[in-house]
């Protein structure tokens, strides 16, 4: 795809034209060929698919499924794409249930190959995968130019729909633990050095929830649900972002200073 989002930079100056652009951006984007090609095949063709073999087996298909999730890497794994799905979601034992990262199991319960009927030919299937694969190469696009855009707008789209979903507040944290895009944002705007993800994982969600309480005053996840306290969290995030950026700056401009009085001495 010849797409290019128009960014004026990174940092919440960059974040806020891109978010006062974004519905014209993302309507261009939309109409591009390819993708239009893409979501139209799977559209017209999903319906008819009725087990994980079948749709591993379609190559364009299994680009649109997982590319939806994030999951576009793991184009070449078929079987253990084709397992997954099999397995579905619902039972303990399942394979998208071991695994860290929560977008496995998204894909896996969203088809729902293990259900007596399958997700897939339900109405508004199709249009619910085409949107999110929409949605994922349009953050692929900003990513090529500001990795830290790209993971606030994945942030804004993907923290409504967890703290929505069903599920205690435990198993909602634990899904953002395991979803590394979310977790980095978290982490980023709660202030957690990079080294937190080594301690015991009940000690992680402990921390993640005294963290976000004290900084946004407020006791659950629920209140993400509302954009204005998304937005806060997500401007905390960028903000950290440009600290770390100009920290960067400021070391290699020291470096480079020592390095040239070493030279003329």
């Amino acid at each position: 795809m010849s797409f290019q989002p128009i960014l004026t930079g990174g940092g919440l100056a960059g974040w806020r034209f891109l978010t006062r652009s974004l519905t014209d951006q993302t309507a261009v984007f939309a109409a591009q060929p390819q993708l239009q090609r893409d979501i139209q095949y799977f559209q017209d063709r999903i319906a008819k698919i009725e087990t994980p073999a079948q749709l591993v087996g379609d190559y364009r298909l299994l680009g649109v499924a997982l590319g939806a999730f994030g999951l576009s890497d793991d184009i070449s794994s078929r079987a253990f794409i084709e397992r997954l799905l099999q397995e579905g979601a619902t039972a303990p034992e399942a394979l998208a249930n071991k695994l860290s990262d929560s977008r496995y199991k998204a894909l896996a319960a969203a088809f729902g190959f293990d259900q007596p009927v399958s997700r897939v030919a339900e109405p508004g299937f199709a249009e619910e995968i085409a949107d999110r694969y929409q949605a994922q190469n349009f953050e692929i696009a900003v990513g090529a130019q500001n990795d830290d855009l790209r993971m606030a707008l994945y942030a804004q789209r993907q923290l409504s729909e967890v703290v929505s979903a069903a599920g205690s507040e435990d198993a909602k944290w634990y899904r953002i633990m395991g979803e590394a895009p979310l977790r980095r944002v978290i982490e980023a705007a709660l202030g957690l050095p990079a080294s937190f993800g080594q301690i015991d994982l009940d000690q992680q969600l402990g921390v993640f929830k005294t963290r976000f309480a004290a900084q946004f005053s407020q006791d659950g996840l629920a209140a993400l649900a509302e954009t204005e306290l998304r937005d806060q969290l997500i401007d905390r995030y960028l903000l950290t972002q440009q600290a770390a950026a100009v920290r960067q700056i400021s070391a290699g401009a020291v470096a480079l200073t020592l390095l040239q009085s070493n030279a003329r001495g």
